[in-house]
């Protein structure tokens, strides 16, 4: 690799170096919080003596770790795959020179066990740091009592492992598209697959759905075992990974139909328009892009709606047998707030992930974007429907988020508190109506930080320039 070619792979994967630290260090600091947690609940005198407590924190401490490990995996194969189809036409010319396809996916493969090896050494240092940070935070405020917490456990290089391994496997996945690119296209013409080319592959299309189905099916019984054991749970977060992993396959199927929906709220001018159809006509591209807000929009709303289930299904227990829930009000509420608290780590590995791909999707759109100058739009209106794209996605993404969150967070709550002395066995979903509304001001922000970059990008160009661009 030439030097000249180091300074656009370095940008490249700057996205996926912080996703792979920040979901290595939220690992290590979930590890870590749980460890203290399990300290200061031990040290309680009513908590102490209940082994369900400790049992249903290190479940709830897997789950996190799971998904913190899921989430990273996720969004760092999107990013490479837009990496890879940015780069499909020097993949292309490379081939033509002889070079294999699976030779260049090895290539990939190996950036993305180096951005592994990168960030899940950061992440370590980073989740270690940020744990010490905390308890003394805590300790100083009165949250936690002085007590001999652990500085390091070994357990730490579990997630640290995880995120290497799925960071090569992500890339590995993220670079199929490698395969499938021809040397000609180095001297033609070369996109993203158009929503009919998409669409019309039955054997993907089938094994998204089948994974939905059986995802839903398996939250389903998680829930119905939760009513009998908390390890009930355990069956549902397979589920949930299962299910949201059927969606991520199909997300070409998902997401234009609600991307076009969302499109007609913004009217019927020319920018509008352009912008709603660029939004549906590359679903690939599209669900690239906003996968990764769907993914943090679910999650936060998840451990909101688990979080408010969580304390209702204990207030239910409190009322039915106020004995045996005396005196863990405190426990809970610092065990809630601190695991609430935490989940804003993986809604930020999906920012990223957005930010990233939206600014890469623009990039590669360059020469797009300079024959649109040289049509007649004006630098204000590219800006404009670049927004209105960002938008879109945006709004979609949260619709979907919120559904997808709601229900997951209920599923959750439900198959691990469902048997706890007490229950009132299935409830209702408590939906946190004020964490909702944050959640949609916070995407409006998100909306508004994700285009200033790549829409300066665009306007900075000069048509004639961009329209060479090769």
């Amino acid at each position: 690799m030439s030097r000249a070619d180091l300074g656009p792979r370095a940008r490249e994967h700057r996205a996926s170096l912080l996703v792979a630290t920040l979901s290595a260090s939220f690992g290590v600091l979930l590890l870590m919080v749980t460890s203290v947690l399990s300290t200061f609940i031990l040290a309680d005198d009513v908590t102490g003596s209940s082994g369900t407590v400790v049992i249903m924190l290190i479940l709830a401490a897997a789950v996190f770790v799971s998904l913190a490990v899921y989430v990273g995996a996720i969004v760092t194969a999107n990013t490479f795959a837009t990496i890879v189809a940015g780069r499909t036409r020097t993949i292309a010319l490379l081939r033509l020179i002889g070079s294999t396809a699976r030779s260049q996916r090895r290539a990939v493969a190996k950036e993305g066990v180096v951005v592994g090896l990168l960030g899940g050494g950061a992440g370590l240092i980073l989740g270690l740091l940020a744990t010490f940070a905390l308890v003394r935070i805590g300790v100083a405020t009165g949250v936690l009592p002085e007590l001999p917490y652990a500085v390091v456990e070994p357990a730490v290089l579990l997630p640290v492992v995880a995120v290497v391994l799925t960071t090569w496997l992500a890339s590995w996945i993220g670079a199929r598209r490698v395969l499938t690119v021809t040397p000609m296209q180095a001297i033609g013409g070369s996109q993203e697959l158009s929503r009919e080319e998409a669409t019309a592959r039955p054997a993907r299309n089938a094994v998204a759905i089948g994974l939905f189905v059986v995802g839903v099916l398996l939250l389903l019984a998680g829930v119905g075992v939760g009513l009998v054991s908390p390890l009930g749970v355990l069956i549902g977060i397979v589920g949930g990974i299962v299910s949201f992993s059927g969606l991520v396959l199909g997300a070409h199927l998902v997401m234009p139909p609600a991307l076009r929906l969302v499109g007609r709220l913004f009217g019927t001018s020319a920018t509008a328009r352009l912008a709603a159809e660029n939004a549906v006509r590359y679903p690939e591209r599209s669900s690239r892009t906003t996968i990764g807000l769907v993914i943090g929009v679910t999650l936060v709303t998840m451990f909101a709606v688990a979080a408010t289930n969580f304390q209702e299904f204990v207030l239910n227990a409190q009322a039915a047998n106020p004995e045996v829930y005396e005196g863990t009000q405190a426990v809970v509420a610092t065990t809630v707030g601190v695991f609430s608290a935490l989940i804003g780590l993986s809604a930020l590995i999906a920012a990223v992930g957005m930010v990233n791909n939206l600014s890469l999707s623009v990039l590669q759109r360059t020469r797009e974007l300079g024959l649109l100058r040289a049509l007649g739009f004006s630098a204000a209106q590219i800006r404009r429907m670049i927004v209105i794209e960002a938008a879109q996605l945006t709004i979609a993404a949260v619709v979907v988020g919120l559904v997808l969150g709601t229900f997951y967070g209920w599923a959750g709550a439900q198959s691990m508190l469902g048997a706890i002395n007490g229950s009132p066995g299935l409830i209702f979903p408590v939906i946190p109506w004020a964490i909702v509304a944050v959640i949609v001001v916070l995407a409006a922000l998100l909306t508004a930080v994700a285009s200033v970059a790549p829409s300066r990008r665009a306007t900075r160009i000069a048509p004639v320039a961009a329209l060479a661009v090769e």
